[in-house]
């Protein structure tokens, strides 16, 4: 991804993020003109009505009849919103929400093992099985997939680590929607997840934490292996 020539709005948009970042612009703050926008940005104005577009539609800026238009509150459930800008710029980011993924989730699953009831259980052994027959259904697998880490994360009963993967679920959708792509990663995803809830109907801690560890590195392994192969193999030299 990277070097990649992206549209120039997604390139405008991602410069009026960082402006954002940098708080340059602050959450309730307006935006200055269009004319004097244009100028600071060394872009001309369609390409940043575009852009204000695009921002206005992930919740980043809001228009306000008659007084123009401003940041947004920046609130965490709107900025998380954004990310998929972000994850179309940046590769980098989808490593860093894995490393995340598996630092919290690894906990997770553990303390899950340990608290978890037949109940439970149950509702996650639905949740592979329901995965199983739509393996050919990107979103609908995708839907039964947070399901299932979510069912997870509430055996655990810990309302502080709930409350970090609420927040990282929202960001992982759109990195859900590449790693799970391929069929091979669904399939390995179906494997992964039988061995953790072997370990839960086990309430095996340690092997739970593992099989966590070990789906979310082959989560990774093959975004890694398909970006490889998407770049085709090295030109030959004379």
């Amino acid at each position: 991804m990277k070097g990649a020539n992206f549209p120039p709005s997604e390139n405008l948009s991602h410069k009026i993020l960082a402006l954002i970042r940098q708080q340059q612009l602050k959450p309730g703050d307006k935006l200055p003109p269009e004319r004097e926008l244009a100028a600071i940005l060394k872009v001309s104005r369609p390409s940043l009505r575009e852009a204000l577009r695009a921002l206005k539609q992930v919740n980043l800026i809001e228009n306000r009849q008659g007084s123009g238009t401003f940041v947004s509150s920046l609130r965490p459930e709107k900025l998380v919103e954004h990310l998929d800008i972000e994850f179309e710029l940046d590769d980098s980011t989808y490593a860093n929400l894995l490393q995340a993924r598996i630092i919290l989730e690894a906990g997770m699953a553990a303390l899950a093992a340990k608290n978890i009831s037949d109940n439970e259980i149950k509702e996650i052994e639905k949740c592979l099985i329901e995965a199983k027959s739509v393996l050919g259904d990107t979103e609908a697998f995708m839907a039964w997939d947070i399901d299932l880490h979510r069912r997870i994360m509430e055996a655990s009963g810990n309302r502080i680590i709930q409350a970090f993967m609420q927040l990282i679920d929202r960001i992982s959708i759109y990195s859900r929607r590449r790693t799970g792509d391929t069929l091979n990663v669904r399939l390995q995803a179906l494997k992964d997840h039988n061995k953790i809830v072997i370990a839960l109907k086990e309430h095996d801690e340690n092997k739970a934490r593992l099989s966590m560890i070990d789906h979310l590195s082959n989560i990774g392994k093959k975004i890694n292996t398909t970006e490889s192969s998407q770049s085709g193999p090295p030109e030959k030299t004379a």
